[in-house]
């Protein structure tokens, strides 16, 4: 990962999870060639266990290759009523959102109240 590349670690995103995909507003240039453009993504994993699914991948330069961040998402169900969703990268940032299951939201409906 590199700091040099980016201009804010790990900036917070809120309720933003990517799964797939750059932050590239995010992306100042490539420490190691000065590249402005584009970055692609490498070595894309997806891993399921005990009912979390784990992706990650590294975002690197599309010039010279310079690893810029590693990038991981999970997905799980938190008791049976929650979706839950986090995101953890030097480019994207940081993210976690949760989303009931159920048709109306009960943490919603307190909220209200």
């Amino acid at each position: 990962m590199c700091l040099d590349c980016v201009k804010e670690e790990y900036p917070d995103r809120e309720t933003v999870c990517i799964e797939t995909g750059s932050y590239l507003m995010n992306f100042a240039k490539c420490a190691h060639c000065n590249n402005l453009g584009d970055v692609k993504i490498v070595n894309r994993t997806e891993e399921e266990e005990d009912g979390e699914e784990l992706i990650t991948y590294q975002h690197v330069c599309q010039e010279c290759g310079h690893i810029i961040a590693n990038h991981r998402y999970s997905f799980y169900v938190e008791d049976d009523e929650y979706q839950m969703y986090e995101m953890e990268c030097l480019l994207c940032g940081r993210g976690e959102d949760s989303r009931s299951v159920m048709p109306t939201d009960p943490k919603h409906m307190q909220q209200l109240f």
